[in-house]
């Protein structure tokens, strides 16, 4: 229920201090065309090979859906929300009470090497963001960094 304030109604359900975060890894280079490239990531249950070490659980849900936990933190479900063949695929939240994207971005550098770029964003309140901006920033790098070896 609002709470009136000087004949002003307020609702205390706001949140406050909400801040847009967004966050990139460095590119990485790789050794197979943009169309392998986005193919590896379409299909969700290949990210469990870009994981970090310390994950503590994999699991995938649907053919567009996965769940992950790293050790000492909580399950995150992420769901494929959208797909530009060969150039873009977007990875969001499914259901929880953060609200975030995942990102990549593949580019064609030559017939046989693209470039990759992960891009996480958000809204967060100021507290929240200040606590998750570096692990989110390890794990994007963490990500990228695995395509590597793994694709």
């Amino acid at each position: 229920m609002p709470i009136q304030a000087n004949g002003t109604l307020i609702d205390k359900y706001i949140p406050k201090n909400i801040s847009y975060m967004n966050l990139e890894s460095p590119k990485v280079t790789l050794d197979k065309s943009a169309e392998e490239t986005f193919n590896f990531l379409s299909d969700v249950k290949n990210f469990e090979n870009l994981m970090p070490e310390n994950i503590s659980k994999f699991e995938v849900l649907d053919n567009d859906k996965f769940l992950f936990a790293l050790k000492g933190m909580p399950e995150i479900v992420l769901k494929k929300k959208e797909e530009v063949p060969h150039s873009k695929i977007v990875l969001g939240a499914a259901g929880g009470k953060l609200d975030f994207s995942l990102i990549g971005h593949i580019t064609e550098v030559e017939a046989n090497k693209s470039e990759v770029q992960l891009a996480f964003s958000g809204e967060f309140n100021a507290m929240m963001a200040m606590m998750i901006k570096g692990p989110i920033n390890k794990f994007i790098e963490t990500l990228v960094t695995n395509m590597k070896t793994a694709i």
